[in-house]
């Protein structure tokens, strides 16, 4: 009897085990179906993936019976989460609406682990910049949108040739590693124009990161890190821009613009195809006959595609050219060196990557393997004092032209296990490559760099319960470094081979449902190489300005400490976001830039790189996000911070044959302000209707400027800036597929900007500061099948 008990109790738990049901659901967002949304349903035992059709509709079969986590995310709207039970072998049908995500909190982030997380789950503090914020600034480029964050600051560092840089956490540019599709194959040289180079008609999101980064990302993400997301296909639409802005009224820029994408009808390969045209004549500030702004030309092309094997797998493939033409200084109409001063860059640049991912059917585990690369032909011109005063000038004005090949390869592969209690486990291995060649013949100038990099990493992410998060994580970096850097007869070699340990650790908390307590540390490095700066080159008394690498040169590290509190909470229909964070960040044998007064035998002027004694760089970023109803929406950022060397820095070192020249020192970070931050209000009364209202406030801070008559270096204390911008646009629908965007406004409003630029052929050209362009007034127009 027992036996025949036994097997019953066995086919009985059988046939419950094997009975399944069916959920059928229909996504909305109260007014509309909401289409191609993504679902998860989750528990223990069991875990699925699927996506809502054109119309909204999902069906999920065979489903275990059993109680389930269902999750429904969409791009713009918060994320939904039900539990859903399952007790009938019928199919269940439910109707699901989801809320519009105005302060894009809910949004899928992937910098902060190298996985897809759920922004406000993120360990990590992760600040997004959507398209739609893009547009309310009218950015055209990626440099004009960036202020937005906390802690970030883009600025110009050039008059000649428009150099910009963006400042993260009060560091410069060469301390932040930007990523395209999450990929390090930005180069040193792509950081001196490349964020003035990319559209932002091309950009999905960029995410940053601040603080260290090392552990996930390797060598110069000691600020932290901005990634740039591109446009994957999800829909299908297409758009053509056009956009007239006048710069101070006067000089036009003028851009044209288009994306299209292509979907298939099962969602398993798709396409984008963008694309922008850009012509900005030079601009003028104090009639000296110098340009301010640079003209310029940009042609940018690129796709990005996918196509999906199977359900489980994903093969991505992106691919952009660039083309840009920039020109400034005086006489634009005559060749470079019949110029008192010209810097000319024309430069061809090839972006792409392709990625294949797979995960097992459980979705537990995921595998993939990646190759990017970047490589960029530039021909250059900066010189002067040709201006034909005398034939013998101009010949020498010939000495100024260069050429630049610049290549960067990553390879890679990251595998990532979801455990069954919810930690999750990620590893990989990159190897990188970076070749440089930089050349000016006649003034027998050399840059040739090779930096191959191996770096393994490993990231462990525990999760004891679902308020306590703790990420666990270290990088292990070998760096070999190999270049020759030569300018005048001076030359300097290195050649080192170094192996780096970058760990990280950080823990999130949440105190309340609506309270959650981040804090880290992180290791980061910087080996001795060339940088953005390095690769740019400045005039100061008609002369080119260059950057040598000082004689042993030792590898920089930095310790990274951050805490933050981040309240989130829906009340009623308002939507809110607080988040104040504090940072600290301690560098050792930071390198500093330091003017030698030399003056070389073809007349360049010479700038070292060298270590400093130390530096201390800390503060507290805060952002304040409310948006009360879908008419109203309020964010405001801003950074108040200090950056101090340990010991005084010398920023000009005097020439000892000269009895009157004295070395000048600083105690705190240039070009540096203790305070900066940004506003954005937008106001949409109706469906055809918006306004925006937008800008950034830069503090006093300390500039350098070379004074042209005696050579020596003055420190100036600048004023604030406050940069307001006003968009108003109009929107009507001729048909379902045809919709028309009319907008219009103004940049800088209050006409915020510098107004002591140094003038004439001996000029300094980096003495420049404040906002990147005067006011100006802009029109544009989009039509097409928009999203």
């Amino acid at each position: 009897m027992k036996p025949f008990l036994f097997f019953l109790f066995l086919f009985k738990t059988s046939l419950i085990i094997g009975q399944t049901g069916n959920l059928r659901g229909n996504i909305t967002t109260g007014e509309t179906s909401l289409p191609y949304a993504n679902i998860e349903l989750s528990n223990a035992h069991f875990n699925t993936y699927v996506s809502a059709d054109r119309n909204g509709f999902f069906e999920i079969n065979h489903i275990p019976y059993g109680d389930y986590l269902l999750r429904i995310s969409s791009l713009g709207y918060q994320t939904l989460e039900k539990n859903i039970s399952v007790t009938s072998n019928s199919t269940t049908s439910k109707e699901f609406t989801l809320r519009e995500d105005r302060l894009n909190l809910d949004q899928v982030v992937v910098s902060a682990t190298r996985n897809r997380v759920n922004r406000k789950k993120a360990p990590v503090v992760v600040n997004v910049l959507s398209p739609k914020l893009l547009e309310a600034t009218q950015s055209i480029s990626i440099s004009e949108g960036l202020n937005y964050s906390p802690g970030v600051r883009v600025e110009n560092n050039c008059q000649n040739c428009g150099f910009t840089q963006v400042r993260l956490n009060g560091l410069d540019g060469s301390y932040t590693q930007v990523l395209i599709n999450s990929r390090a194959v930005f180069s040193a040289l792509n950081s001196v124009y490349g964020l003035e180079q990319i559209p932002t008609n091309i950009v999905e999101r960029i995410e940053v990161v601040r603080s260290g980064g090392s552990a996930l990302y390797g060598s110069n993400a000691i600020a932290g890190t901005i990634n740039i997301i591109t446009k994957d296909p999800i829909l299908n639409t297409w758009e053509v821009g056009t956009y007239l802005g006048l710069i101070d009224g006067d000089s036009p820029d003028r851009s044209l613009n288009f994306n299209t994408s292509l979907v298939s009808d099962d969602l398993m390969s798709g396409i984008t195809v963008f694309g922008l045209n850009r012509d900005r004549e030079e601009f003028d500030a104090n009639d000296d006959g110098f340009t301010e702004l640079t003209t310029l030309q940009n042609t940018t092309f690129g796709l990005k595609t996918f196509l999906k094997p199977s359900d489980r797998s994903k093969i991505s493939l992106d691919l952009t050219t660039i083309k840009e033409y920039r020109r400034g200084g005086d006489r634009l109409d005559l060749a470079p060196h019949f110029t008192d001063i010209t810097e000319e860059l024309d430069h061809n640049t090839f972006l792409g990557g392709i990625t294949y991912e797979v995960e097992n059917k459980k979705g537990t585990n995921s595998f993939s393997v990646y190759t990017s690369g970047q490589y960029t032909d530039r021909d250059s011109y900066y010189g002067g004092l040709g201006g034909a005063r005398t034939r013998q000038d101009s010949i020498l004005a010939l000495n100024s032209y260069g050429i630049t090949k610049d290549l960067a390869l990553l390879t890679g592969v990251q595998f990532t296990q979801n455990l069954k209690n919810n930690d999750i486990i990620t590893a990989g291995a990159e190897y990188n490559i970076s070749d440089t060649e930089d050349i000016i013949a006649g003034y027998n100038r050399l840059i040739d760099q090779q930096v191959h990099t191996i770096g393994s990493y490993v990231q462990y992410e525990w999760k004891p319960n679902n308020n306590f998060t703790a990420l666990i994580g270290t990088r292990l970096d070998h760096v070999n470094v190999d270049g020759d850097y030569n300018i005048g007869g001076i030359s300097r070699n290195v050649s080192i081979e170094q192996t780096v340990l970058s760990p990280r650790i950080t823990l999130s908390y949440n105190l309340l449902k609506s309270l959650k307590f981040r804090g880290g540390y992180a290791r980061g490095f910087r080996a001795p190489q060339a940088f953005n700066e390095d690769l740019h080159i400045s005039s100061v008394g008609g002369e080119p300005q260059f950057v040598i690498l000082s004689e042993n040169l030792d590898t920089e590290f930095s310790n990274a400490y951050t805490a933050s509190l981040n309240f989130t909470k829906n009340i009623n229909k308002t939507q809110t976001d607080f988040l104040l964070e504090g940072f600290y960040t301690d560098l050792k044998d930071p390198f500093t830039l330091v003017s030698t007064g030399a003056v070389l035998e073809n007349g360049s002027i010479l700038e070292e790189v060298r270590n400093g004694s130390g530096a201390k760089v800390f503060g507290t970023n805060f952002e304040i996000g409310i948006s009360p109803s879908k008419e109203w929406q309020f964010q405001l950022g801003g950074t108040i911070q200090k950056a101090n060397y340990d010991e005084d820095q010398v920023l000009f070192e005097s020439d000892d044959t000269i009895d009157a020249e004295e070395d000048v020192a600083v105690s705190e970070f240039v070009r540096n302000p203790n305070t900066y931050g940004y506003l954005n209000a937008s106001w949409i009364p109706g469906e055809h209707f918006n306004m925006n209202l937008t800008g950034t406030y830069t503090g006093n801070m300390i500039v350098p400027r070379v004074v042209s008559e005696s050579g020596f270096l003055d420190l100036i204390d600048t004023d604030p800036f406050l940069d307001m911008n006003l968009k108003l646009e109009y929107h009507t629908d001729i048909s379902e597929n045809f919709h028309i965007t009319f907008s219009g406004g103004v940049k800088n409003m209050f006409n915020s900007y510098q107004d002591d630029f140094d003038i004439g052929p001996l000029r300094d050209s980096d003495y420049i500061y404040g906002p990147g362009a005067p006011r100006t007034f802009f029109i544009g127009i989009k039509f097409g099948k928009l999203h």
